[in-house]
């Protein structure tokens, strides 16, 4: 004889849908369109190689939120969203990392510009 089973917490035929309400979806709105304009106006401050890290650290809170209210993971299971804000966080370093790595060799490039300059200019027509 077969042990009675527990009833299936969701139906296989129906999806899992959950509604989030306006003023959540409203006040991350907001929250991304102030990140913009603070990201716009980080770029008219010359913070040095700080303009990057800040850069990154504000598209990772953007990518994060984006993707925890209006992809739904802040509804699902807690394991999925730690997983999307631990690989966001890293790719965030992984590049940052990189675009720093460019910057430290930046003055070994800097003759090549110059020397690229010069024969982008236009020529003379000849007579």
């Amino acid at each position: 004889m077969t042990e009675p089973q527990a009833p299936p917490t969701e139906s296989p035929g129906k999806p899992h849908v959950h509604v989030v309400p306006l003023p959540i979806l409203l006040a991350v709105f907001a929250a991304l369109i102030v990140l913009t304009w603070i990201t716009v106006a980080a770029t008219r401050i010359d913070l040095g190689s700080w303009n990057l890290v800040i850069a990154m650290a504000i598209a990772t809170v953007k990518a994060t939120l984006v993707a925890l209210y209006f992809m739904h993971l802040r509804y699902d299971k807690p394991f999925y969203s730690l997983l999307f804000v631990t690989a966001v966080l890293f790719v965030g370093i992984f590049i940052s990392l990189t675009l720093m790595d460019t910057l430290e060799y930046q003055p070994d490039t800097d003759p090549w510009d110059e020397t690229a300059a010069v024969w982008r200019q236009p020529c003379e027509p000849h007579a």
